[in-house]
């Protein structure tokens, strides 16, 4: 069974770029194996992530995110059943906050700060699908 996640949480410090990529590398590199796709967004330190992939994978991938020290304020904003991928291109793809206009931010938040925990995870996803639809999303 497939299944979607989506979730925001806080860093505990402020993630240099080099560390950014270390985690994006680490994820493309381990989650073909697992049968894991999706998306990461890092911005003024909050972390947002769509996981696919099968319920097990899934979950053991969020526990070990939840008890990552990188973490904090982690919240599930969506957990559904799915029939097909939404991002099934990517082993981890990334949002291009260049690409990240504020006026696409708004159709979907109260503002045009991209703030999870001010958005629903409908919003969110809905969001990260126009994101792909734009080629806004980085895949090296």
């Amino acid at each position: 069974m497939l299944v979607r996640l989506l979730y925001a949480s806080r860093a505990t410090h402020a993630m240099s770029e080099a560390e950014l990529q270390a985690i994006l590398k680490s994820s493309r590199e381990h989650n073909p194996a697992t049968g894991l796709t999706g998306l990461l967004c890092y911005s003024d330190g909050i972390f947002i992530q769509v996981l696919e992939g099968g319920r097990d994978a899934v979950n053991a991938r969020y526990k070990a995110i939840v008890d990552d020290q990188r973490h904090r304020d982690v919240i599930i904003l969506s957990y559904e059943e799915i029939g097909e991928r939404h991002f099934a291109g990517w082993s981890m793809g990334q949002v291009n906050l260049h690409r990240l206009n504020p006026a696409l931010v708004l159709k979907y938040s109260a503002t045009t700060k991209l703030d999870p925990y001010a958005m629903s995870g409908h919003a969110l996803m809905a969001l990260f699908q126009e994101l792909v639809n734009t080629g806004a999303i980085v895949c090296s």
